[in-house]
């Protein structure tokens, strides 16, 4: 009997029949295993009543999963030839339920508004543009809810770290102007092909409301409190804004001894109202 799965062996047999050599540059790095796929699937708690967008579906392992849910799936994929072949693959692997599957052929940092609106994020995504992928999605549809990325271990970690931890910088603090977020397991590069030299991570979110205060301003003011990390806010600040700085943090409340990596997003934002006056 023929798996609903790309298994290993399918995986490289499909991407030669498209001439396809794994690029680096787009983090083509394919997934294979059926139980890491179920886990994935299982984590991000989806049900039927759910529209997915999935973005760099790449040859269809994570499409699958998503699409024998039973909810609908939006699948972003830039490169023409993985977006032409998704369809057929799936009508192989899921023929059932392929007609909950739309393929879009687009860059997904520049994508814009899609119709149904998605409900969740679930995405293996590109290990070197993970980042801004997340937070241009969830600026862009006011619709998803929650969701779970995979991406590299590092990046996990950051994503998901309070204000006080080490690795708490710009992702941690951007992403939790959208949603709370928790690291929710490990994936080993040995389910990959061809297979990276780092680990991922899975990250899960759930949205919340954000701050009060101007998005964009209070992530300048995030830039550029973690320019240069080591230094107090006092010191970073007043080189990027002048002497209002200062000012702006005895407003807030906020020490001007105090580092970046110890302010909440929270605070970040009421300091940002303070500073862009």
């Amino acid at each position: 009997m023929v798996s609903d799965y790309l298994d290993a062996t399918r995986i490289r047999a499909l991407a030669s029949s498209l001439g396809l050599r794994p690029s680096k540059g787009r983090g083509q790095n394919f997934l294979f295993d059926a139980n890491t796929v179920r886990r994935i699937v299982g984590l991000a708690e989806i049900d039927d009543n759910d529209r997915v967008l999935e973005v760099g579906p790449g040859l269809g392992s994570l499409t699958a999963g998503l699409l024998h849910t039973g909810a609908q799936v939006v699948a972003v994929e830039i490169e023409p030839v993985l977006a032409h072949e998704l369809p057929i693959t799936m009508a192989e692997l899921a023929p059932d339920k392929v007609g909950n599957l739309t393929v879009l052929e687009e860059d997904a940092l520049r994508m814009g508004p899609v119709i149904p609106e998605p409900t969740m994020l679930v995405a293996n995504l590109p290990y070197n543009i993970s980042v801004p992928v997340i937070l241009h999605i969830l600026a862009t549809f006011d619709s998803i809810t929650r969701g779970l990325v995979m991406v590299q271990s590092e990046v996990a970690d950051r994503l998901a770290a309070p204000p006080g931890s080490k690795v708490y910088g710009v992702p941690s603090a951007k992403l939790a102007w959208y949603a709370t977020a928790s690291r929710v397991g490990s994936v080993p590069s040995s389910v990959f092909w061809p297979a990276p030299n780092v680990e991922s991570g899975l990250v899960r979110f759930i949205r919340h409301e954000p701050p009060a205060g101007d998005r964009k301003s209070t992530f300048s003011l995030i830039d550029a409190a973690f320019s240069q990390r080591r230094k107090m806010l006092r010191s970073v600040l007043t080189s990027t804004y002048g002497p209002r700085a200062r000012a702006a943090l005895e407003e807030a409340g906020i020490s001007p001894q105090a580092r970046g990596e110890t302010l909440s997003i929270d605070d970040f934002a009421r300091l940002a109202s303070r500073i862009y006056v």
